[in-house]
């Protein structure tokens, strides 16, 4: 099973849902649901844009469990 880590990543660096929407100029809805882990298909573009606004890899975001 493959999980998002992206609000831990966020609540490390005090970054809001808000902000990280305007950082990236993804729609927050958007933003919000890979930060509640509800996503079902990752969208490459949209995990580019949140590992350059937040400064991290790819492997900083995506956690896989067995």
């Amino acid at each position: 099973m493959i999980t998002l880590t992206l609000k831990e990543v966020m609540d490390k660096q005090g970054m809001t849902r808000y902000r990280l929407a305007q950082l990236t100029g993804i729609q927050y809805a958007i933003i919000d649901k890979y930060y509640k882990n509800t996503v079902i298909r990752y969208d490459s573009y949209v995990l580019d844009r949140i590992c350059t606004a937040l400064c991290c890899d790819i492997s900083d975001l995506l956690k896989h469990t067995k």
